[in-house]
């Protein structure tokens, strides 16, 4: 069984008006969410071995606040995931090596929120499945800042697609007890 880790950038400062959106950092509360992401994850033992990060610099300091890793993941930053959407992450995601146990994307909205979205498949969400599964309920209402989505990949990376994956988690930085 294969793990898929979604874990949307943490809250970016807007202070500095002359930047462009590429290149906004993190803000104070962005930096600590994304720590207390960092611990909630060593918690539930969650470490991938390779993580796909946005070359964007908010994703990239988010990254860099969940170091240092037990065992240090492949990290691969990408400029073509800065708001990349759904048929380019699925492109990204089916070219990773068969080996590979577990797979992280750091990155943005609206692009994560549809993955995952989309790998929990159309009819699952129309099966009224939200009901009795409080991590779906979470993800159908948004992908705030610092969420992180936990997928269970049954088949092959190379396979992965609409419907083909199952949500283990969605915990938010509120759920953890950091504000969001």
């Amino acid at each position: 069984m294969r793990q898929l880790l979604l874990l949307r950038h943490a809250k970016s400062s807007w202070d500095e008006t002359s930047l462009s959106d590429h290149d906004r950092p993190l803000n104070a509360r962005g930096r600590r969410t994304a720590s207390i992401m960092r611990q909630a994850m060593r918690d539930l033992g969650l470490q991938p071995d390779i993580v796909f990060v946005s070359a964007a610099r908010r994703t990239q300091e988010t990254m860099e606040l969940l170091e240092p890793w037990d065992e240090t993941p492949l990290i691969e930053p990408m400029e073509s995931l800065y708001l990349a959407d759904v048929p380019h992450l699925l492109s990204v995601l089916r070219g990773v090596a068969e080996t590979a146990r577990s797979v992280m994307f750091i990155g943005h909205n609206p692009g994560l929120h549809d993955m995952a979205l989309t790998l929990v498949g159309q009819e699952t969400l129309e099966n009224h499945a939200i009901v009795h599964h409080a991590p779906l309920r979470g993800l159908t209402q948004g992908f705030p800042t610092g969420a992180l989505a936990e997928f269970t990949v049954p088949g092959l990376w190379s396979e992965v697609g609409p419907g083909t994956a199952r949500l283990v988690r969605f915990l938010t930085p509120r759920d953890i007890g950091g504000a969001d």
